[in-house]
This record gives C-alpha cells, structure tokens and sequence, in this order.
C-alpha cells in the first residue's frame, strides 16, 4: 500500500502549495480570500478588527499550506515510515511566521503598498 500513501501525499503537497506562499498567484486567488472569509465570521459586529484578523487568518492558512506540503512531502518520500506531525507543524508555523512578517514589514516601511480596498476607513 506504499503507492496509495505516496499518492495521498502528491495530494497534501499540491493543496498545501496551493495554500504556501511559495506559489506567487495564491495569494489573490485562494490566501486572501480564505483570510477575508475568516475575518469576517470571526469580527462580526466588530468591524475595526477586520484587517488584524484578515492578516491573522492570511497568516494561518500560509501555516496551513506549509504544514500540508511538509506532510505531504513527508508520505511521498518516507513511504512506509511513520511521519512526526509535531515537528512537522513547527517547521510550517515557523516558516510561515517569517514569510508573514516579511510581508508585513515591508507594508509596515512602505516598500509594498496594500490596495486601496483593504485599508480600513
């Protein structure tokens, strides 16, 4: 049964470079939407909270998608062997932190600019 658990790993690795911010097109086609989606379940009837928990939701499906890819990754070449979720995770959520505050920092000093559509007021 090695090839059905390298197949289900071809298919974690491709959702989860759909979701990383290693793909340049995700972001507009499937991150930013995910994120608004979740800003806006999770600030209803708060409103002036919608782009922190835009940039908190773009943030966790950027960890979601660097998770899924080292899982998938991980079933595609270990075949047989047992995969450890756990460092697998913190190699997503650390990968993904840094590339989220990279992001943010060159909004922060103005060498990206956020479309007009998403800056609060």
């Amino acid at each position: 049964m090695v090839w059905h658990k390298r197949l289900r790993g071809g298919v974690w690795l491709g959702l989860g470079y759909l979701l990383s911010p290693l793909s340049w097109w995700n972001d507009v086609v499937f991150n930013l939407p995910i994120a608004y989606g979740f800003a806006y379940l999770v600030t209803l009837g708060h409103r002036q909270w919608l782009l922190p928990a835009t940039a908190i939701g773009y943030w966790l499906s950027n960890v979601l998608g660097m998770a899924m890819m080292q899982w998938g990754a991980t079933d595609m070449v270990m075949g047989d062997r047992e995969s450890n979720w756990r460092r697998d995770l913190w190699i997503g959520f650390l990968s993904s932190t840094a590339y989220t505050a990279i992001a943010a920092g060159l909004v922060y000093f103005n060498i990206l600019r956020l479309p007009a559509g998403l800056l609060p007021g």
